[in-house]
């Protein structure tokens, strides 16, 4: 039973909005107060308390977990960001992680130690009894974003022969099963995954009743060394609660379950977005170092690309000279092509990354974006014909610009969608590469498009 002082501490923390709450933890730690640390960060919820070790400084991260103690939630640690997940990891003591590998479970204890150096892993696993040891090397031997880096080992496997009074039994008497689980998974001997079956349906049974009569044997096996997002793509194709990992040998190795999708759907969805912006897996706890890093390199392809629309620009210099109204002008049909070639590419990128983009519909969808070219830019161009007749009370002017705009909303349209595409089959990531070029597209076609009509027609 909570005694009143610890409610009365929890109902203070509740009351403080966050950044209050991070003032007053820093100010606790600044001052050595670990009572009020307690107070004020003892009681988190894992989630709660990853929160608020994200936003101390970097100093402080292993300040408030000592400070905590054993009433630190270790669950907290499966919540964090990766970049502060590995920089605790790298800080606190050896031991302190030992302690939490023995609590959380195998995909989250994987992700604690994948990145810690060689011999700090051999000393926290060498505090690991035989069982648990085994199941965490076997989930660090498979690269990283596969299923067998976030299965978990923990499974309740049972022979088809067994009764339902057997399994149960077996349930209450042994230790080692997972603390949660909804299915229980039909072997045979070699630990081939024959079926499953729904606790619910388990407990509703006769006792007496053989577990192969109430298996589902129509089972959706997961290979270990499947893409973690290929796994995610069919849990959410056919609404799997979980689903068994096989070895390379049709073996039973572990489950994965659907908040461990859940989680990867949003990384993978968070990837493709940072991507497409040009700046990598970069988090908020990144150096500025790592972060002008990670960000460089395609701001220098960009310059690159922005240098060429410059040069197209400067072959109609004495044109602009004649007329200044183009000078005027010239950004809105390199805006409006951007900004259709860029709402092209972010539904193809998003296409191609869930599968649902490839040989079989690619002319199809390539067509369909031709024509929404053609009926924005006709759209906008009869928009901006009018709008340059008024502003410049030249109705040839306003026809270039209409031209013009078409012909860039068009180009617009087929690069937002061939250029992910082409990268795709030279089997480049789509999602950092095709802003950069679209943009490039757009701006050449949209400069040269306008000035090029401009000169032939207004200069005669």
């Amino acid at each position: 039973m909570t005694n009143p002082m610890e409610q009365d501490a929890a109902a203070e923390r509740d009351a403080l909005p966050v950044a209050e709450l991070v003032r007053a933890v820093t100010d606790a730690l600044e001052a050595g107060d670990r009572h009020r640390v307690g107070e004020l960060a003892g009681s988190l919820r894992a989630p709660d308390l990853a929160d608020l070790v994200e936003l101390l400084p970097a100093e402080q991260r292993p300040e408030l977990i000592e400070a905590l103690g054993p009433r630190f939630d270790v669950e907290a640690f499966s919540e964090l960001d990766a970049t502060v997940r590995d920089q605790l990891s790298e800080a606190l003591p050896n031991s302190f992680l030992a302690q939490a590998v023995k609590v959380l479970e195998t995909d989250d204890a994987a992700y604690l130690l994948e990145n810690l150096e060689e011999p700090d892993r051999q000393e926290i696993l060498a505090e690991l009894d035989a069982t648990e040891r085994a199941a965490l090397e076997r989930n660090l031997e498979y690269p990283e974003e596969t299923a067998g880096r976030i299965m978990q080992s923990e499974f309740v496997a049972v022979a088809p022969y067994w009764t339902v009074g057997r399994v149960i039994d077996y349930m209450r008497d042994t230790e080692d099963l997972p603390e949660a689980f909804s299915e229980i998974f039909v072997v045979d001997p070699s630990f081939r995954v024959l079926g499953a079956v729904e606790l619910s349906r388990l407990l509703r049974s006769k006792r007496d009743v053989r577990v192969e009569a109430l298996m589902d044997p129509d089972r959706h096996v997961v290979l270990a060394t499947a893409d973690q997002e290929t796994v995610a793509r069919q849990f959410s194709r056919y609404d799997l609660m979980s689903a068994p990992v096989v070895d390379e040998n049709q073996r039973l190795v572990g489950v994965v379950t659907v908040d461990d999708v859940v989680e990867v759907i949003q990384d993978e969805a968070e990837e493709d977005m940072k991507a497409l912006a040009g700046v990598g897996d970069e988090t908020l706890a990144d150096s500025v170092y790592w972060t002008a890093r990670s960000r460089v390199p395609w701001l220098i392809v960009n310059l690159g690309t922005a240098i060429l629309a410059s040069f197209v620009i400067q072959q109609f210099d004495a044109t602009i000279e004649e007329m200044v109204a183009l000078a005027v002008l010239m950004p809105i049909v390199a805006s409006l092509g951007g900004n259709a070639g860029t709402q092209t590419m972010t539904v193809t990128v998003r296409a191609l990354a869930t599968s649902k983009l490839g040989r079989t519909n690619a002319p199809r969808i390539i067509t369909r974006e031709f024509f929404v070219g053609i009926v924005n830019g006709a759209v906008l161009s009869l928009i901006m014909a009018g709008i340059a007749w008024m502003w410049f009370g030249s109705g040839l002017l306003g026809s270039v610009i209409a031209a013009a705009i078409v012909i860039n909303l068009v180009a617009a349209a087929l690069a937002g969608i061939l250029i992910p595409l082409i990268l795709d089959h030279l089997e480049l990531d789509p999602a950092p590469a095709s802003g950069v070029f679209v943009t490039m597209v757009t701006d050449v076609v949209g400069f040269f498009a306008f000035l090029g009509l401009a000169s032939l027609v207004l200069m005669k």
